[in-house]
């Protein structure tokens, strides 16, 4: 345990330089955005004047380094500022789209965890053999298209021609109404689905290769319990990693699903927020997703770490 504790430490220190250097970035980026909530709520022809006085009620015509300094101060109490728009806290916010993301994110990884798993393990039974072949074929068709115009054929083909599945979340609750999440959910598995299940793959040739499951062999063990309990756990470590790459991906591509479903969730709340030039809960909420990123990279390196020891995991 005392020979992890400096890797573990890094690793922290590591996470807190990365999550400042996510507070620097998503302030410069926001205040490099044109225009400001002011000229938003100006209207079409705004009076400069009007404007000015508009900014000075919103506390926006103060130094750059003032606003930031305030920012960082109420984050570390908690505080992620106060909406321009709607004069709500920004964790209200929040916390109105974090309920349906959080379900989405949870209902996706459901099946993109065993999905990948399954998938992986199966291709990898027989090398080059037609159903290795065919699982690397069409994940790298389905790879190839993007979330957009997937989102938008699944939702013509199942929603529009069959009458299968809904084709929007609006006014539906996704805890009374699950269908109204298959089709984002089949929308953010797909391409990750193929990522995953090729490094599985890869990870299992070559644990399957290795010689301790040919002693395992040799000892009697089963094929199945050889490559569930033996050789997968040391082909996961670098699909974990990709799983925590994955999240980042998730993260935006939620935005685009939310917004193709109409599903009311972080992704709604943010464009909402980028279209009224509302930059608190815009910087929250970048805020939000950056630390997001640096756990779950942080929680991947332990699992690899965890799967495979020897492994040198950068730190």
């Amino acid at each position: 345990m005392t020979g992890r504790l400096p890797w573990i430490g890094r690793r922290l220190l590591l996470g807190l330089g990365q999550t400042a250097a996510v507070v620097l970035l998503v302030f410069a980026l926001t205040e490099a955005l044109p225009g400001d909530a002011a000229v938003a709520l100006a209207g079409d022809q705004p009076d400069p004047e009007r404007i000015a006085r508009i900014r000075a009620a919103m506390r926006l015509d103060r130094p750059a380094a003032e606003r930031l300094q305030e920012w960082v101060t109420g984050m570390l109490h908690g505080d992620l500022g106060t909406s321009l728009v709607t004069g709500r806290p920004v964790s209200g916010h929040l916390a109105d789209g974090l309920g349906p993301t959080l379900l989405l994110a949870a209902a996706t990884l459901t099946v993109l965890v065993p999905l990948s798993v399954g998938l992986g393990v199966l291709a990898a039974r027989r090398e080059g053999g037609l159903v290795d072949r065919t699982v690397s074929a069409l994940t790298l068709a389905v790879h190839a298209v993007p979330e957009f115009a997937l989102g938008v054929l699944l939702a013509a083909l199942f929603a529009l021609h069959l009458g299968w599945l809904p084709a929007t979340a609006v006014a539906a609750d996704p805890l009374v109404r699950p269908e109204v999440l298959i089709l984002p959910v089949l929308v953010l598995t797909a391409r990750p689905v193929c990522t995953l299940s090729r490094l599985v793959r890869a990870g299992m040739i070559e644990a399957m290769a290795s010689p301790y499951v040919a002693h395992a062999r040799r000892c009697g063990l089963s094929g199945s319990r050889i490559r569930w309990a033996h050789a997968l756990p040391n082909a996961l470590a670098p699909a974990t990693q990709q799983l925590a790459r994955t999240c980042d991906w998730l993260l935006s591509g939620v935005i685009v699903v939310e917004a193709l479903f109409v599903v009311p969730g972080l992704g709604t709340v943010l464009i909402e927020a980028v279209a009224a030039r509302d930059v608190p809960v815009v910087q929250g909420m970048a805020v939000v997703f950056g630390i997001v990123t640096v756990l779950a990279n942080l929680g991947a390196d332990l699992v690899a770490r965890r799967f495979a020891p020897r492994s040198e995991v950068a730190a």
